[in-house]
């Protein structure tokens, strides 16, 4: 067992204030540490979704061009029953009417979801501080 004398010898400072020094230190140490994996946990997610973002742009450019040649494979095969400008402008007027359709589509969604607000919630903390009044009427 050592004795207080070999604890102040050893370079450990004896008390409260001595502990509560340490334990500030190591506090202190340990937010440090734990702001430094922070740090490098972002970086290393932040760059794996980069790298994801790219693939990404990649894949959707790729699928434009697929895009571009499946409506061009499509104009080849009715160019073989009717003629080449005939079956451009089908493919054409085919596309016309899909981004019109998707546009209503869009449109319909945009108005069902404005206004922002969240009507719903804001209608029940309504109620619910009328009900904690007692002025609820009905």
């Amino acid at each position: 067992m050592t004795t207080p004398e070999q604890n102040q010898s050893a370079g450990r400072p004896r008390g409260i204030l001595a502990s509560a020094k340490r334990i500030a230190a190591h506090a202190s140490s340990l937010a440090r540490l734990e702001r430094e994996l922070v740090r490098s946990e972002l970086q290393r997610k932040g760059g794996t979704l980069a790298a994801g973002t790219a693939v990404g742009v990649a894949a959707g450019v790729l699928a434009l061009f697929a895009l571009g040649f499946g409506l061009a494979a499509v104009a080849a095969a009715l160019a073989l029953v009717v003629d080449w400008w005939l079956a451009l402008l089908i493919v054409f007027l085919a596309l016309v009417l899909l981004v019109v359709a998707l546009g209503l589509l869009a449109r319909s969604l945009l108005r069902r979801g404005t206004p922002l607000a969240p009507e719903q919630a804001i209608e029940e903390a309504r109620l619910t501080s009328e009900a904690l009044r007692g002025t609820r009427a009905g």
